[in-house]
């Protein structure tokens, strides 16, 4: 996307949870990518994948039990050891703007929704005076479609689709150089989802410096918006490419990426089969060979992380666009 420096620069990051007993569940497992300034890249794959555990990695918002490893670089501040005054003070909010993915546990339930879009404008613009924070934070509803009579009810007050505006708008507020959105669609009608990944796309391209990364299950806004898109499974990266190629010529390389793209509805409607492991019992080799009709005897060992894709077998290709190391 360009020569400059990416925004977020993500190097084996990794992270296990220790429960009782001695068990660990790895929930993400060396994970390597970077998100360009300009640029918006969709980290897409089933429920359970780790897709959000590697987000709350990124922000300091793991439970105690939880132990990472590897780097990722917002700048010069390596996120996975900042401290919880550095991150909760300089990054939540203002170098990191978050939608998450449950809105009702990041609103303040005794509060209006207007009182809270104050308060965050307030704190990460410096507008002061009642009559300019009130239009401030209007303004800020009106960017994630938030209705204005909503703007006076509480959070309980909001149907799913109404929360999840009213987190988009306040994530919007400190035009933070890196936005992270979990999953910002749920619950939203079609017309709401573009309306709402193009007003994320907006942040992203009104000066070229700031960056996307987006979780999502809706493959549709992922194909909208996105530049890149990072495909995990097992909570492994396994392919990372170009938007353009995985969407449309040649497609993804591979094969549960593939299936996910032929699991929509206005493609072939053909689920994959299985069930994705546990994470607490994965294989020493290929975490999807059990689901997989090109797997055989090599699939036992991991395959590496070189090129666009981890795969011992990956789907062939009649044109495969420029690789990308994902270690570089």
């Amino acid at each position: 996307m360009t020569e400059r420096p990416p925004v977020l620069s993500v190097r084996g990051l990794s992270v296990r949870f220790l429960l009782p007993g001695g068990r660990r569940i790895a929930a993400v497992t060396d994970a390597h990518f970077d998100v360009a300034p300009g640029e918006c890249l969709a980290l897409i794959g089933e429920s359970g994948c780790g897709k959000s555990v590697l987000a709350s990695a990124l922000l300091g918002l793991l439970p105690a039990n939880a132990q990472t490893a590897g780097h990722a670089l917002l700048g010069d501040l390596d996120l996975l050891t900042a401290g919880e005054r550095t991150l909760a003070r300089a990054v939540r909010g203002r170098r990191i703007g978050l939608v998450p993915q449950s809105p009702a546990a990041h609103l303040t339930p005794v509060r209006t929704i207007r009182s809270q879009l104050e308060e965050t404008v307030a704190e990460l613009t410096g507008v002061r005076g009642r009559a300019a924070l009130r239009t401030a934070a209007e303004q800020a509803a009106e960017r994630a479609a938030f209705p204005p009579d909503h703007l006076d009810r509480h959070p309980h007050e909001l149907s799913g689709g109404l929360a999840q505006r009213a987190v988009t708008a306040l994530a919007l507020v400190g035009e933070a150089p890196l936005l992270l959105a979990d999953e910002p669609t749920t619950g939203l009608d079609r017309d709401l989802v573009d309306r709402t990944v193009d007003e994320l796309r907006r942040h992203v391209d009104a000066d070229g410096d700031r960056a996307l990364l987006v979780i999502t299950h809706d493959l549709a806004a992922a194909e909208r918006i996105a530049d890149r898109v990072a495909v995990m499974y097992a909570g492994r990266i396994v392919e990372l490419t170009d938007a353009d190629s995985f969407f449309g010529a040649p497609g993804p390389r591979h094969p549960y990426s593939r299936g996910l793209l032929q699991a929509l509805p206005d493609r072939d409607f053909t689920p994959i089969p299985g069930m994705p492991p546990e994470l607490g019992a994965l294989p020493a080799g290929c975490a999807f060979a059990a689901r997989c009709e090109r797997a055989d005897e090599a699939c036992t060992v991991l395959p590496p992380l070189t090129g666009p894709v981890a795969c011992h077998h990956p789907v062939p290709a009649a044109h495969t666009p420029a690789t990308e190391d994902l270690r570089a």
